[in-house]
Order: structure tokens, then C-alpha cells, then sequence
């Protein structure tokens, strides 16, 4: 009996203490650390407060179970934020609200994860705050990274390519700033220049920075500080005269909160500014928290308007409050239990044995993730990254110290003019349509787009590089004596300069020494150095060097020749022979005996003209088709055989006359080489030694490309020793075969001297440039200008003026090319062809229709004769040669003969 009641009394105390355990608790203890004086924890220090009586006053969550809130004030310190944090853990917290910095919620996250309890951030917005580093973090703002997703759409949207970056030196400012950079370089822009700042920054020190700013180039800045230290750099911009008309300046969030709150400061140090405020339904202005709030500005117990923090501070203890609700359903308990890693500390004054593992952190942070309602901030729903999903911002410009909306943003819609929520039902294709933005006053002012760069002022000039050359110093001329800069290339420049929406300050700096031509290697790579800004002259566009700057658009077209002794062939007295080739002229000659032939026989038998003795008929066949050359033939062609056969001749004979007309020209006009080399790939194979300039890529190019020794290639300085070399020629010590240049060096070369030509084709193509360093916008802009110039006329009057004088353009043209382009058989064997064919034809119709008609006389001359067939016969030689006699009789004697032969045959009764 004893153990039956022993047994009883075990169960009944079982079943009571399960019944204890079971039962939904009285209180859950929450706690929330943030910075109190500060323009967000103002705010959201009031908005916990009147979340937590909500929850508590509405029936329909928890039960009955009512939130204990305990805060701690972080004072904006890593340290004291730790500190405050371990104290609400201490009293058993569940859940940790805040804080609003993101280095302090780097430092709770550990803290968080040690004892599994959830960390619940209103404001900390650094996108390295992952799901996989701090598995406990969980944020109820919008990520930076939507933030400056949005920022880099909007650079992209002004067609911007590089900013300048200020932020504050912490894991906010840094991770924010890394991931815009990101994100621009996708868009094919840069974040030119980075200012970093300390967390406390003095004045003098912002004022220093934005000077050292002024000497870069471009001109949009994006600000990612807190509210105090952004008014502090717009404050300091304006006193540096640095919110103009050339300045733009974009801001993160904290813009919005700064005007929100209660701190007093001039508005008119935001004019122009371009930034972002979260964008939250319309609904959400009209709930009863809003209400209060203002209820509660009227009364003076609050002094900050309600911004963008209070309401996400607000939904944050609504997140949580559901989440206990469904952990308190399903789990009924919460239990704490000793962490064993703590043990190292016992006996020591830290008492860190108060802080215990939450035994229900893991599935609570579930419950925390898989929350779904609506709050102030509309839809609150979480994704496996642990952040707030389908961020939305307004994109807000300051007019006048007046807060306009110009656009909405978001990551479906991207920039547009309409709410997000009225796009997220449209397809994607049509949303891309209203990627647009309502008209922004910018600084100073004006709405139209600031430029976003100045690469030079009077202060400090565009510093450009060019070429001291020693050689051609028409295209660069250096005046030792005044410092003066000239020459075709330099005017090039100075012409497009002029045609630039804007003004550019530069100041030319001489590259070599003078001596001898420069590395213009060297010089492109000075710029890639920013040494020089950029590089002018005369700088060939060449693919290493594209690599390492931006070129201009060419301003002149050129690529390497050949040039080579030459003589004149104007004083042979067989010139008119060379347009054709033997074979040309054999075969022309040919056609001309043919095509007589065979008129005068398709003619022979019905017109008179080609009639008369044998003398005469020769002399008829010969003149005949020469004389189609002149249109002077007296003769008329009457079948319609042999006007067919005239019809192609004629056409055959225009082309052939006109080609030799040309060629003839031609080669009166140019000049014939004394060398053997009549190309690239003669000389190539001639072993012979080349030479080329000083300084220029054709030496690279020859033995890279054309696999030619160096030890055939002989360096030459200037136009005297061109001419010297080529003179001495291969064969003596000193001379060149040859030499490959640039054609515009080679046309200036021979203008002043004779002798000399180019031999074939340019057999590379390339262009002269301006060199910029790499995304200058000035490449672009130079671009367009040089356009301008060849459209316009300037550039060929330019060439004229250093290049043209006298008959040297002239001279030029007519030295251009080598042996002259003679005619060849191949280029007309299909005229020939088709000549040929249609003579054949012709003369194998009339001589079948003459074998036809020779026939049916021999049968009608045996029946007149009455003769027998046997006596009839006659050889081969006789049948041919009364052939021939039958042929030379007129058509109409032969039909006359057809009648009488029918007239005299014997009728049959």
C-alpha cells in the first residue's frame, strides 16, 4: 500500500509541475540599446515606448502576457553599447532591440549568437551585416544595399561616370561606400576619390578635405555620414563656394532625418541637394500611433517630427511581439540554461554567470523570420539574407529650403515618376518605360544637369604633354626662344578646343629634349601615370597604347608606306603600250582580225559594201573593225547576225578603250621605281636593310609583326638623313633599300624633295589622337569636336595651310604609287569570252543555214541536168571549192537561181 501511494504522489507531482511549466508566462522580458541624444534615438526611444503599450493594451496578441521593456543608452560608443547590452541580458531578455549603429551592432551580433537571443535592428543599415556571419541578426530597416543600389541608379540616370565619395570612417560609412562602388562599376562608373572622416571630425578638418577635393575633377559628391556631420560638410561646402552651378550633391537617407528632427540649422545650406527618404503607403499617415504623435508635438512633450527610424522602431516591437506570440503557442515556455564556455570567469568580480543561453533562441528567431502583417511601414516580410524585403525610396530635392518629391525608387521599378506599389502589377518591360525623374533644382539655382567634372580651372590649368620633336617639327614646333607651342597638330587641338560646351584652361608642357624625337610610348604612358593629364601631337592610335589611356576620335587617317627612289617615265617614247600587257594586246589584236572575218562573211552574200574584188574585200575586212574604234565605219551591217555580233564587239571595245584611257593617264602622271621592291612583301623578302624614324612604332612594328631582324633595320633621325640613305642605297655602308614611315611624315618628305615616291599601299591603317587618361570625359567631348572640324571643313584647311604651299599637294598625289597598274588579260577574259561565244554562234548559224541552202542546189542542179548520180560524183577538193564559189555568190542570185530550176522542172501528169 505504502508504494502505491508512493507512486500516486509521484504522479500528482509530476502532473502539477507540468502544468506550471506549460503555463504562458505573466511577463517576457525584451530589451532595446540605441543612443538616447541622438536625432534617432530621440525619436525611436519614444515609438518603443508607445509600441510596447500597444502591444500590452491589445487583447488579441500574447495572451495576456505582457512585454517588460529595459533600455540601456549606447552613447554612441562600441564600448558602452556592449556594456548595455549584456546588462538587459543579464536581466533575461528574449530579444534585443537596436541599436541604430551598425559598428555597435557588429559588436552585440557576437553577443548575441553567444546566447542564441535575437538581435532586432531598427537602424543599422551596413549590408556586411549577413545571415551568414550573424545568424541571430535580423533588421527591420531597409539594407544600405537597397540604399545605394538606388544611389548608383540615379548616377546612372544623369549619365555621370565618376563621383566623389565622403563618409564616415566606421563599418557604416566603409561597407556602405564599397558597395556603391560595386554597384557603379556595373553601370560603367567610379568612385573617383574616397574621403574618409573621422567619426568626430573637427571643421578645419572637413575644410581641408573638400579644398584637396576642388583639385580633382569631378563634381558630384555623395554624402553617407549621420544627420550632425552632414549639415557640418554642406555648412562647410558653402563657405568654400562649392554648392554652384557645377557642384552636385547627392545624399543618403540621413538628409530627411536631419529635417525631421528638432535640431535647429539654416535650410538654405541644402539647396540643390538630390537624396533619398524611405518611401512608407499612405496608410501609414493615418494610424493612430501618427495621431499621437502629433498630439504629442502639440503638447511639447515631444520636440522631433516623426521620421522614417520611428517607424521602423515602431514595427519592430510589433515583429517581435508576433514572434513570441507563436513561440509561446507552440514552445508554452521560456527557459535559460548555464553556458559552459562561461566557467573560465567563475570567481571573478564580472559575475558572468548571470548570462545564460536563451533555450528558445533558435526557434523564436524562426518565428522572427517567418512574420508577416503590415505595419506603419507597410508589408513586413523578411528574406534568407535576414533583411527587410522590397525596399522603396522617394528620391526628395531640396528648392528653397522646401522638401519636393521628383521620383520614387525601388528594386522592381528601379527610378520612376510613379509610386512603386502602382507598378509592382506591371509587366518589366513596361516599367522600364518610366525610368524617369521629375525636374530637380540643382545648385545654384538652375535646373538643368550639372556637367559633374571641371578637369581644370584658371587656378589649375589641364596640364597636356607634347612632343619635343627634333624631325617634321611642322606637326609640333617648340620655340626655344619665346616657349611657344604650334605646328598642325596644335592647332588641331586649339580648333576643338573651341567648339567644347565649356571652357578648358590647359597649359602644354614639352616632352624630350629636343635633340631627337621622343618615346611617344613613353609619353602615352606618362599620362597613364597621371604625370600629364593628357597628350598632344602628332600620336598614333596603336593598340598597346589604347590599353593604358583613351584616345580622341583621329584627326588624321595614316598607317605605314613605303618609300623608294624612283624616275620619271614621262620621256618614253612607248609609253601608250604600257597600259596592257603582251597577252592583252595579243588578244585584243586577235579580236579585231576576228570580228572583220566574221562580219564581212555574215555580210558578203547581201550587202554591196563588202562586195567588189578580192583586193577590196580585204581591205574592207581589215578596216572594218578598226575603225568601230572612232565610230568612222562607212560600212552598214545589214543581217541581223552580224548586228548581233556588233552589239557585244561594241560593248567589248567601250570598256576596253576606256580602261585603257585611264591607265594611260595614269601612267603618265606618276613616276616608276629604280628599285626592285614593289611592296611589303618584296621587301619583306629582299633582305635588304630599312630604314625608319627615330622614335616611331614601325621598329616595333616590323620586328613583331613582320618577323624582320632588327639587324636589317637602320634608325634615321631627320629628313636629311632619309635622303642620304636612300641615296647611298643598300649597297653602301649607311644606305637603305627602302624606308617605312607614317604617311603624312612621308607626304611632307617628299614635298620637298624629288626623286623619292611611296611604293604600293599603305599597308597599315591607323589614326592620329589626342591621349587622355582612362573614362575622361574629355576624350568624348574632344571627340565630338574633331567631328565638328571635318565636317565643317577645318581640319582640310588646317592640313592645307601647314602642308599645302604651292604645288606641293600636288606633287604629292602625283608621286603616290609604283610601277603603274598595267592591264591584264585576267581582269577582261569574261568580255572576251562573251565576245567570242556570240561570234561563233553567229558564224556556225550562217555557215549551217550556207551548208543548207548548198545542198538543196546541188539536188536541184542533178534534176535539171538529168546527169546520173555516178557521173554526178566528184571529189572532196571539188565539192569544197564549188562551196566556196556557191558562198560568194549574192543571196539574191542564188534565190534567182532557186526559180528558174523550178520554173524548167518537168511536169507530172
Amino acid at each position: 500500500m505504502g508504494v502505491t501511494l508512493f507512486v500516486s504522489v509521484s504522479v500528482l507531482i509530476w502532473a502539477l509541475i507540468g502544468c506550471v511549466d506549460s503555463r504562458r508566462p505573466d511577463v517576457v522580458n525584451i530589451g532595446a540599446v540605441f543612443t538616447y541624444n541622438s536625432t534617432i534615438g530621440m525619436v525611436a526611444k519614444v515609438a518603443i515606448e508607445a509600441a510596447v503599450a500597444d502591444v500590452n493594451a491589445d487583447s488579441s496578441i500574447l495572451s495576456g502576457t505582457k512585454l517588460n521593456l529595459t533600455m540601456e543608452d549606447s552613447n554612441c560608443n562600441v564600448f558602452t553599447g556592449a556594456v548595455g547590452a549584456l546588462q538587459v541580458l543579464e536581466n533575461g531578455a528574449v530579444a534585443v532591440l537596436g541599436p541604430q549603429s551598425s559598428s555597435i551592432a557588429h559588436m552585440i551580433s557576437f553577443i548575441a549568437d553567444g546566447l542564441q537571443v535575437p538581435l532586432v535592428s531598427f537602424a543599422a543599415t551596413d549590408p556586411t551585416l549577413s545571415a551568414l556571419q550573424f545568424p541571430f541578426f535580423l533588421r527591420t530597416a531597409l539594407s544600405d544595399s537597397y540604399q545605394m543600389t538606388a544611389m548608383a541608379d540615379l548616377i546612372a540616370h544623369y549619365n555621370w561616370r565618376e563621383v566623389i565619395a565622403i563618409f564616415v570612417d566606421d563599418d557604416h560609412g566603409r561597407n556602405g561606400i564599397a558597395f556603391l562602388e560595386d554597384i557603379l562599376a556595373k553601370r560603367m562608373a567610379r568612385i573617383h576619390s574616397k574621403i574618409a572622416l573621422p567619426v568626430h571630425a573637427p571643421r578645419s578638418y572637413l575644410m581641408n578635405k573638400l579644398k584637396e577635393s576642388k583639385l580633382i575633377g569631378p563634381r558630384v559628391y555623395v554624402v553617407h555620414v549621420n544627420p550632425n556631420m552632414g549639415l557640418e560638410i554642406l555648412s562647410v561646402a558653402h563657405q568654400l563656394e562649392m554648392v554652384t552651378v557645377d557642384y552636385a550633391w547627392l545624399v543618403t537617407d540621413w538628409l530627411c532625418t536631419a529635417l525631421d528632427s528638432s535640431q535647429a540649422f539654416d535650410r538654405n545650406l541644402l539647396q540643390g541637394v538630390v537624396g533619398f527618404r524611405q518611401h512608407f503607403p499612405e496608410s501609414s499617415r493615418k494610424t493612430a500611433f501618427v495621431s499621437r504623435w502629433r498630439e504629442l508635438i502639440g503638447k511639447g512633450t515631444v520636440s522631433s517630427t516623426l521620421n522614417a527610424y520611428g517607424f521602423y522602431a515602431y514595427d519592430t516591437v510589433w515583429v517581435v511581439a508576433h514572434a513570441i506570440d507563436k513561440f509561446l503557442n507552440e514552445n508554452g515556455n521560456i527557459s535559460f540554461s548555464y553556458n559552459d564556455k562561461l566557467d573560465i570567469f567563475q570567481g571573478t568580480k564580472l559575475h558572468l554567470e548571470k548570462l545564460k543561453v536563451f533555450d528558445g533562441g533558435k526557434l523564436l528567431f524562426e518565428k522572427l523570420l517567418q512574420t508577416s502583417f503590415t505595419g506603419l511601414t507597410g508589408p513586413v516580410h523578411f528574406d534568407h539574407d535576414h533583411n527587410l524585403m522590397n525596399g522603396s525610396y522617394e528620391v526628395v530635392n531640396v528648392d528653397r529650403t522646401v522638401i519636393r518629391r521628383v521620383g520614387y525608387w525601388s528594386n522592381f521599378s528601379g527610378l520612376s515618376v510613379l509610386p512603386p506599389e502602382r507598378l509592382n502589377g506591371k509587366p518589366q518591360n513596361s516599367v522600364s518605360s518610366d525610368q524617369q525623374l521629375g525636374q530637380v533644382t540643382w545648385p545654384g539655382g538652375k535646373t538643368e544637369k550639372p556637367r559633374g567634372w571641371v578637369l581644370a580651372t584658371n587656378e589649375r590649368p589641364l596640364i597636356i604633354g607634347v612632343p619635343k620633336r627634333a624631325s617634321f617639327v611642322e606637326f609640333v614646333i617648340v620655340r626655344n626662344d619665346t616657349g611657344d607651342i604650334e605646328g598642325y597638330c596644335i592647332d588641331v587641338f586649339k580648333e576643338a578646343q573651341k567648339l567644347l560646351p565649356y571652357p578648358l584652361p590647359y597649359k602644354f608642357v614639352p616632352f624630350g629634349d629636343g635633340r631627337t624625337n621622343p618615346s611617344y610610348d613613353e609619353l602615352v604612358h606618362r599620362v597613364q601615370t597621371e604625370e600629364f593629364e593628357a597628350a598632344v601631337g602628332d600620336i598614333t592610335i596603336v593598340t598597346n597604347r589604347t590599353k593604358i589611356v583613351d584616345f580622341t576620335q583621329p584627326y588624321i587617317a595614316t598607317g605605314l608606306v613605303i618609300v623608294a627612289p624612283i624616275k620619271s617615265s614621262k620621256s618614253s617614247a612607248w609609253v601608250f603600250l604600257q597600259p596592257f600587257t603582251v597577252e592583252m594586246w595579243c588578244v585584243t589584236g586577235a579580236f579585231f582580225f576576228l570580228i572583220g572575218f566574221v562580219i564581212w562573211l555574215l555580210e558578203h552574200r547581201t550587202n554591196d559594201d563588202f562586195r567588189g574584188p578580192p583586193r577590196q574585200q580585204f581591205i574592207t575586212m581589215l578596216l572594218f573593225s578598226f575603225s568601230t574604234l572612232f565610230k568612222t565605219n562607212q560600212e552598214e551591217t545589214l543581217t541581223t547576225l552580224a548586228r548581233m555580233v556588233m552589239m557585244v564587239w561594241l560593248f567589248l571595245l567601250m570598256v576596253i578603250t576606256s580602261s585603257y584611257t585611264a591607265s594611260l593617264t595614269s601612267i603618265l602622271t606618276i613616276q616608276q621605281l629604280s628599285s626592285p621592291i614593289t611592296g611589303i612583301d618584296s621587301l619583306i623578302a629582299s633582305n635588304e636593310r630599312i630604314g625608319y624614324q627615330v622614335g616611331s612604332f614601325a621598329r616595333s612594328y616590323m620586328i613583331e609583326s613582320l618577323n624582320i631582324p632588327q639587324s636589317r633595320l637602320v634608325v634615321l633621325d631627320n629628313p636629311e638623313e632619309y635622303e642620304r640613305a636612300l641615296r647611298l642605297g643598300p649597297k653602301v655602308e649607311g644606305g637603305v633599300a627602302a624606308i617605312v614611315d607614317e604617311l603624312p611624315y612621308v607626304e611632307l618628305f617628299l614635298s620637298k624633295r624629288d626623286g623619292f615616291g611611296i611604293i604600293g599601299d599603305m599597308f597599315t591603317k591607323s589614326g592620329w589622337g589626342f591621349a587622355f587618361q582612362r573614362d575622361s570625359p574629355l576624350a568624348v567631348d574632344m571627340s565630338s569636336a574633331i567631328l565638328r572640324l571635318s565636317e565643317n571643313g577645318k581640319l582640310q584647311e588646317l592640313h592645307e595651310k601647314w602642308f599645302c604651299n604651292g604645288m606641293s599637294c600636288e606633287i604629292q598625289q602625283n608621286r603616290r604609287g609604283s610601277d603603274p597598274n598595267q592591264l591584264h588579260i585576267n581582269s577582261f577574259w569574261g568580255l572576251f569570252l562573251l565576245c567570242g561565244v556570240a561570234t561563233l554562234i553567229a558564224f556556225f548559224v550562217f555557215l549551217l543555214r550556207s551548208v543548207r541552202q548548198f545542198a538543196r542546189y546541188r539536188r536541184k542542179e542533178r534534176v535539171h541536168s538529168n546527169m546520173p548520180e555516178v557521173s554526178t560524183r566528184a571529189s572532196f577538193s571539188q565539192v569544197i571549192y564549188r562551196f566556196f564559189d556557191f558562198i560568194d555568190e549574192k543571196e539574191e542570185a542564188i534565190k534567182n537561181m532557186f526559180k528558174q530550176h523550178e520554173s524548167t522542172e518537168p511536169q507530172v501528169s
